[in-house]
């Protein structure tokens, strides 16, 4: 029983000082981005491409499994096939994020023109940012081959919640302190100070001059 215990405490220990070592390479691995930020964390395991195009506020938290992408041409190595010459297209992309905001886990974010996140934006798990899509003109051609389109720029503004597994599709906008519920798509810009829910996203409240949530009717 004593052996047994003293084991337990020898276990917790190791996992504690792992944890510990883990969170320090965290920190020392961070690569350079356009700016300084001050007080910031992106666990481990995370990938950050093209970081000289990404401005990051201080005091972000973002969870593990993060993914910042900033690309400059398409296809990328992973998606270039390889007997065949494509075109290649080329981007100037610009990701933006403001000051205090957090990420629980799994955030994906994708520009090839630009992506501004705003301060104080709560985003749960698994949440997939992209200003542009793969083409898809052709239906005999694998679609990972065809030309990026639709590319517009997406902005977060102050405040938002964006909840579980939310898709935020090329040339959104979402007003300031609005929420996007969980599993939703959203498709079209969202106004102030609203709630919107599904796929697409469709507003089902709003603050009003009551100050109070009143329900949108036909949603």
């Amino acid at each position: 029983m004593i052996f047994s215990k003293l084991i337990d405490k020898i276990i917790i220990k190791f996992a504690i000082k792992i944890y510990q070592v883990n969170e320090r390479v965290s920190q020392l691995t961070l690569p350079e981005f356009a700016n300084k930020p001050s007080n910031i964390r992106i666990d481990l395991p995370r990938r950050i491409i093209n970081p000289r195009y990404i401005t990051l506020g201080d005091n972000i938290w973002f969870g593990p499994g993060t993914l910042l992408m900033a690309i400059t041409q398409y296809p990328t190595i992973s998606m270039k096939h390889p007997e065949i010459e494509q075109e290649v297209q080329k981007f100037e992309p610009r990701i933006v994020i403001g000051n205090r905001v957090t990420s629980t886990a799994n955030l994906q974010i994708a520009a090839m023109k630009e992506i501004i996140i705003e301060d104080d934006v709560l985003f749960a798990s698994n949440i997939n940012i992209t200003d542009g899509l793969h083409g898809y003109d052709n239906p005999y051609e694998p679609y990972k081959y065809q030309k990026i389109s639709k590319i517009a720029p997406i902005r977060i503004k102050k405040g938002c919640w964006i909840g579980q597994n939310v898709v935020i599709l090329p040339g959104v906008t979402i007003g300031e302190y609005s929420i996007i519920g969980a599993n939703s798509v959203v498709t079209k810009s969202i106004p102030p100070r609203s709630i919107a829910v599904g796929a697409p996203a469709k507003i089902i409240k709003q603050w009003n001059d009551t100050q109070q949530w009143v329900s949108v009717k036909d949603a």
